[in-house]
């Protein structure tokens, strides 16, 4: 069983855009331990900073959360870092960007994603 999961930048704006909750979601799913790399952090803030509307309070719900998690400091491109920690620490990771998913799938890295607007499914 798997424990470990890596949650990117939309992953963490998945409850303010969506209304769902990721972690016991992802407890559903048997994962216990949330690792959050510090440049997606950086970017929450850089989304609270510029966006208006919605985006700005699904970004500001996502800092509000990261509490919950382990913050991992690393510096560097976010895309890379997350591929990186997962083969590491052979985490999962929760993302719904495309292109970061084909860059995972192609390395065995399991992947878990927002399903219907309205759970997680791996």
């Amino acid at each position: 069983m798997r424990s470990k999961v890596i949650i990117d930048t939309n992953g963490l704006m998945i409850p303010g855009q969506f209304g769902v909750d990721i972690f016991s979601e992802l407890e559903r799913l048997g994962f216990n331990t949330c690792l959050v790399p510090s440049a997606s952090i950086k970017e929450l803030e850089k989304i609270y900073a510029r966006a208006h509307g919605r985006d700005r309070i699904a970004a500001q719900i996502a800092l509000s959360l990261v509490d919950r998690c382990t913050i991992i400091e690393k510096s560097g491109p976010v895309d890379d870092i997350i591929i990186d920690m997962a083969i590491d620490t052979d985490a999962a990771v929760l993302t719904n960007d495309i292109e970061l998913k084909k860059r995972l799938c192609s390395k065995g890295v399991t992947i878990i994603h927002l399903r219907g607007k309205t759970h997680l499914s791996i």
